[in-house]
Order: structure tokens, then sequence, then C-alpha cells
């Protein structure tokens, strides 16, 4: 299991190589809303300068827990600390923090400089002062053309880009950004996230993102937290998390798995009749469901091949093949490279083979 997202920097470190941002620490949060645990005891530090994404399915604990690091909810246990400074019970306009949330939330009446201005406006800096400042956040995001527009008058991420250079012009010590990507279209969403990183890694300022989308996450993040039932599963880089997931729940939810009747032998599993390395954390000896990446699976045409092709998708860059490898009405998904999809008709026979790389093998035989 292998990952192509690439970091060109050390966490905590800015483009230029110099040392940003503050620490900060989450420590034994816990909060509940009647019976419900959206936080059970999370633990989490992010190092100075660093991107940290919170990923999870919907009610996992991910936007508690950046809600409860904003102020603008008090856990009921634990401890909040930024750059070594109590901040459990300061109030939300205490806290020096930067937000940027998935509605654009600007002013209808203001300019886009207008509304970068506001947050230096409310800490009474000098006019020129804001100005200048609102002036050098617009060329930042891309926006010194939009200056004078107001919100109508701009795209959705015109508007989204706004709202970060307005949480960025106060110079928080911490940026918090919940699904601010969510309401945007696709193309628009992939090149916004490029642009937030672009700009995170130039400030530097330590940044907790949360979002639901795996791959936005990936892509943006020094570490990526996948979280569940209000705790962390695992936190780890993109490409340890991608590669090497402790657990089924991590693996299902980064990225696609295929689910593979197998054996284990402990340190190795048998599957598709190939011998491949397992993950540690993997189930002991005996029966198992091995979980396999597309990309480490290979399809192969043949007249006496066990497996039937189900369907065959060009996507671009690559292409995607999904086999009932013998019969039993299972689907596999193979990745494969786009010029071979034509090969793969539906209904044609083929053998499937792992690639040998380490897979992980969980208990039982539920395909």
């Amino acid at each position: 299991m292998t990952s192509t997202s690439t970091h060109p920097t050390q966490p905590g470190r800015s483009a230029d190589g110099g040392a940003r941002g503050v620490a900060v620490e989450l420590t034994g949060l816990r909060r509940s809303y009647g019976d419900v645990h959206a936080l059970d005891d999370l633990t989490l530090r992010l190092a100075p300068g660093e991107l940290v994404a919170l990923l999870g399915p919907s009610g996992c604990g991910k936007t508690t827990a950046l809600r409860c690091l904003a102020g603008l909810e008090d856990p009921d246990e634990g401890r909040i600390e930024v750059d070594g400074r109590d901040l459990t019970r300061v109030p939300t306009n205490k806290r020096d923090l930067g937000m940027v949330f998935q509605a654009y939330s600007l002013f209808p009446h203001m300019t886009a400089r207008q509304n970068v201005e506001f947050g230096l406006q409310l800490r009474r800096q000098p006019g020129q002062q804001r100005r200048s400042r609102a002036a050098e956040m617009l060329e930042l995001v891309g926006l010194s053309t939009q200056a004078d527009r107001y919100a109508h008058q701009m795209s959705g991420g015109q508007q989204q880009r706004v709202a970060l250079a307005r949480a960025l012009a106060i110079e928080p010590q911490v940026l918090l950004l919940d699904e601010p990507l969510s309401a945007l279209d696709a193309k628009v969403r992939v090149q916004l996230r490029d642009e937030i990183r672009r700009i995170q890694l130039e400030v530097g300022t330590t940044t907790l993102f949360v979002t639901h989308d795996q791959e936005e996450a990936l892509a943006v993040a020094d570490r990526v937290g996948v979280m569940r039932g209000g705790r962390l599963e695992q936190i780890a880089s993109p490409e340890e998390l991608y590669s090497r997931p402790v657990n089924d729940f991590v693996a299902d939810f980064v990225g696609v798995t295929n689910r593979l009747h197998g054996q284990s032998h402990g340190t190795t599993a048998t599957v598709l009749g190939a011998s491949i390395p397992l993950l540690p954390g993997s189930a002991p000896e005996g029966a198992a469901t091995v979980l396999v990446r597309p990309e480490h699976l290979t399809v192969a045409l043949d007249p006496a091949g066990p497996g039937t092709v189900l369907s065959a998708s060009f996507l671009g860059a690559h292409g995607r093949v999904v086999v009932d490898p013998g019969g039993a009405g299972q689907q596999v998904i193979v990745q494969v490279p786009s010029g071979s999809v034509a090969d793969f008709a539906p209904g044609a026979t083929v053998t499937l083979r792992p690639t040998g790389d380490p897979a992980l093998a969980v208990a039982g035989t539920d395909g």
C-alpha cells in the first residue's frame, strides 16, 4: 500500500526553512451530549507550523475537537494548551485563533478589502496599517484585483479565499479550517486546497483542518488523524496512514480496499494462491480477511482463469477493472494502466495475483 502524496517541507517548517508556528496540545478531552460521547479521551498534539487534518465519518468528533480548540464549545474534561498556555476556559475572542468554515460568512455590505480589514479594525489597528495588511493578504490569496468587489460579485471559491485572507490577516497563532471546501464544486475544491497548502507553508501557521474527504486530507496535511467514536484510531503521515493502516476501519476509510478470503500465517498470508507479507497488528494464524489495495493486484487475461471481468472503466490517469475472482459473486477492484482498459471486456476470463506489497489481515472470512 503506497501513497503518491508528497510534502516538500518538514512539519514545523515554512517554505523558506525557518521554524514557525506554535505547539498545540489537546489532552484527555471528553465531550458528551446526553448519551453520545462526541469526544472520548482525545489526545492530540500539533507541532509548531504543522498542518494536521482530522478525518472521519459524520459524528466521529472531528468538528467537536475543532470547536473545543476554538472555544466555541467547552470540554467536559481535559486540557487545551497553545504555545504552553492553558486556554481550556479562555473565551474565543481571547484565544488568538483564525477560523474558516464551510459557510464563507463574509459581510455582504463590505468589499473584499473591508472584510479582510475587519479583524484588524476590531484590534484597533491604524487605518493605513489595516489597508497595507489587507492588500498583502489579498495578494497572498491571489485576489488583489478583486479588492473592491462585494461578496455577490465573487464566485464561491473567491469568497472562500477572502475568508482565508481575513483569518490570516490578524496573524493568528493557530488557523482552524472546518470543512472549508465542501460547498465548492470539484475543480475549484482541488485548486483551493492546493492554494491553502501553499499559503500555509508560506505563512507557517499551525493549522488544524477538519474534513470528511480523504483525498483532501491526504493531499494537504503533514499528518492525518482518522477518528471514530470520539477517539483517534490512527494519526500518521499520509504515506504511512495509507500504506500501513493499523486496523480495517482506517484501511477502509482511507482509500479503496478489497477484502479477500485468505489464510494468515502470522507474518505472511496466502491469498489468491500467492503469499504476501502482513503488516504489524494483523490477525494471527488462521482464516482471515486480507485487505489489499487495487493497485496491489494484477489482472491478466487467461482462458482458463477462475475470474470473470464484470466491468472496466477508463478513469484518465489509470483504469479500473472489476472482477469476480471465483464465481462466488464477490467483486474485486484492480487498478490497471489506462491504455489496457480496452483489453478487459465484460465476461472475459482472467487470473488475479497480488503484487507482493504488505497487506493487513483481520480475523474472519467475511469477504
